[in-house]
């Protein structure tokens, strides 16, 4: 017990969106360079990162959904020889190349992986550092850079292969969680807790959230210590009252400052903070049990020490 984690497959470096496009590959080697320069990535213990199964992704998706995407990789590889497009467009953010089922099923296999390390006992928590991201991903859809739900199938493994009664998902990425609100919504075994830039994309979990929901939206601006006030105020009660026996990050880190994504105003430490405050839950009530999932952050710099820094506490460096 005691060691933290690290998953992440060059299969997460094959998807892209297209130039220019923000949720790209060079996310993952900013974060990757940063932890050998300062070496933190010396103190993590590195995991085998499988292919998530379609029993495992089917705890949160439908059959349907996941077959829509096969069909258009398949047509993306078909239709390549013959000079076809490069990209299937999802939305008007979101597409797909030929590997970004690949990667996908990479990412939510992440998932699964340090879900059962941690459970397990091998790993006391784990950061998984994946691409594509995942908290927007609906169970019948995807949207918002997102395709598999790695949070969610990862939440549902616990309670449904492992036996686990109560999870915890925290989401503080700039955005919405929406599509994990979409699939967990109602299931009493799992508290989800999030802060997020309101009005802003996706606009939504304002509107009568479930009983298990608990949003907290702030305005555009809004500081880091005014952040940590509220979830000191709001999620920390009922993260107490809940008691969960893991707890599920969906870590996005475009709520810093320098992010042109969003217009929160964290920064690195007080994502080290928020960091801190969950791993005092997970130790009180979860025997420590952590895993996270990298979501948004574009902005390549702030991205690396904001991960550093939340590495960092999860290994009590």
């Amino acid at each position: 017990m005691g060691k933290t984690g690290y998953f992440t497959h060059r299969d997460c470096w094959r998807h892209e969106m297209g130039q220019g496009h923000p949720e790209c590959p060079a996310r993952l080697d900013a974060i990757e360079d940063r932890l050998l320069v300062t070496g933190v990535g010396d103190a993590l213990e590195r995991g085998e990162v499988p292919l998530a199964t379609l029993p495992q992704i089917t705890r949160a998706h439908s059959v349907a959904h996941m077959e829509h995407l096969e069909a258009l990789s398949q047509r993306l590889v078909e239709d390549e020889p013959a000079g076809g497009p490069d990209h299937a467009q999802i939305d008007p953010d979101t597409s797909m190349n030929r590997f970004t089922v690949l990667a996908a099923r990479r990412a939510a296999g992440a998932a699964i992986a340090a879900t059962d390390a941690v459970i397990g006992g091998q790993l006391e928590n784990a950061f998984c550092a994946v691409r594509p991201p995942g908290h927007h991903a609906c169970r019948d859809k995807a949207m918002g850079f997102c395709f598999y739900n790695n949070v969610a199938i990862a939440a549902r493994h616990a309670l449904e292969h492992h036996g686990l009664e109560r999870v915890a998902v925290v989401d503080f990425d700039v955005h919405h969680g929406n599509g994990t609100e979409d699939i967990l919504s109602n299931d009493p075994r799992v508290l989800m807790v999030g802060i997020f830039q309101h009005p802003f994309y996706p606009y939504s979990g304002t509107d009568h959230p479930a009983p298990n929901m608990l949003n907290v939206p702030v305005p555009a601006y809004t500081k880091g210590m005014d952040v940590r006030e509220l979830i000191e105020a709001c999620w920390m009660p009922r993260l107490e009252e809940f008691k969960p026996q893991m707890v599920f990050v969906s870590a996005g880190f475009d709520a810093h400052r320098d992010d042109d994504l969003g217009q929160l105003k964290l920064n690195e430490n007080d994502y080290g903070w928020i960091t801190s405050r969950i791993v005092d839950v997970a130790r009180r009530h979860a025997q420590g049990r952590i895993v996270s999932m990298l979501e948004g952050g574009y902005n390549l710099d702030a991205l690396a020490r904001s991960v550093e820094e939340h590495l960092r506490v999860l290994a009590d460096l």
